[in-house]
């Protein structure tokens, strides 16, 4: 089934009034609307914000969870002679486009004994809710809220290609199947009419050895007999996991499990004391990283809101140069922007 529209990505960390938006911009200098703007932000920050005006973490309430903001650290890998970044994106638990994204220096074929390759294995959590499943299509990776209130285990997938959008919206697991057989949907079919109506479970079988429905007709997370196309944009809609996570998985998601899909290619956090920001390309830019193409600019007007918001007391200290080279870059690696202290002003 072809998904009719996209619905709005939920949780994409925007509180910002379109009337702050108008006071911050209209009329004025940008040092001044800057100005305003970042007054406008702090009066209408929350006065339980998780961070504080140093961006220290503030113990969490009683009974409330303690999910962590960011998971994972940066990898720096020396390539072997037999390396190419088509093989270590599993071995990483990586896919391909995420790996690429980190590395555009770097021959994806042949990059040579020795070159120092940058695993981005640290992910800034989504913002949409610590509950059950999330799919942010914008890292294509999909985090798992563990019951016990501290846990996130995130594994990268592959989604739907232009034309077959993976849709965005809240949802739920409604059914589990291990061997599950492949109804190959009408759409399909009239794009590759040589496909049968049904793939028996097997080699051949395009949805692996197990797949999670979602409540979404036709749409569901599975396997796949082409673990290449993990991190790639290839898929009809669907979600694609390696065989091993998906079978992980599997044994961990019960029926009725919530699932939330959204689309933040550009996620913020204070880690610590550090405000965070990882920029990834956007769904379009990922089939130029992955095709080898020079990235086409993508504006993204509503992150320097974001980040005065975030960093509230603290928004002096943001490093403005920084921000736009990784705005520029959008690698995938989390990056802090602010000065140190005795820098600003």
């Amino acid at each position: 089934m072809r998904w009719q529209g996209r619905p709005h990505a939920i949780g994409n960390g925007d509180r910002i009034s379109k009337r702050d938006r108008r006071r911050a911009g209209a009329g004025l200098s940008p040092v001044s609307a800057l100005a305003l703007g970042i007054a406008a932000l702090l009066a209408a920050a929350p006065a339980g914000a998780a961070e504080d005006a140093a961006g220290a973490a503030r113990t969490p309430a009683p009974g409330a969870s303690a999910y962590p903001t960011m998971i994972g650290q940066t990898i720096r890998y020396r390539a072997k002679y037999e390396d190419t970044l088509i093989d270590l994106p599993r071995r990483f638990n990586l896919g391909y486009t995420e790996l690429l994204a980190a590395n555009r220096h770097v021959d994806p074929w042949l990059p040579g004994a020795g070159t120092e390759i940058l695993i981005p294995t640290a992910h800034i959590v989504p913002e949409a809710g610590k509950k059950g499943l999330v799919l942010n299509l914008g890292d294509q990776r999909l985090y798992h809220f563990k019951p016990d209130g501290r846990t996130v285990v995130s594994f990268p997938v592959g989604i739907g290609r232009e034309g077959w959008w993976t849709p965005t919206g809240r949802t739920k697991i409604v059914r589990k199947k291990k061997r599950p057989t492949w109804y190959v949907p009408k759409s399909i079919r009239a794009e590759r009419p040589y496909l049968p109506k049904a793939v028996p479970p097997g080699p051949d079988n395009p949805l692996g050895s197990h797949a999670l429905y979602l409540g979404w007709n036709a749409y569901l997370l599975h396997g796949t007999n082409m673990p290449y196309g993990i991190g790639r944009r290839a898929s009809h809609g669907c979600v694609r996991l390696y065989p091993e996570d998906i079978a992980r998985l599997f044994g961990e998601i019960p029926v009725g499990t919530p699932v939330t899909v959204v689309d933040q290619p550009v996620k913020i956090a204070w880690v610590g004391r550090e405000l965070m920001l990882e920029a990834h390309p956007t769904q379009a830019q990922a089939d130029e990283v992955e095709a080898g193409d020079l990235m086409t600019r993508a504006s993204a007007p509503e992150v320097a809101y974001r980040l005065i918001y975030a960093a509230r007391t603290e928004a002096g200290r943001l490093d403005w140069p920084t921000i736009r080279r990784t705005l520029r870059r959008r690698s995938g690696l989390p990056v802090s922007v602010l000065k140190p202290a005795d820098a600003a002003g």
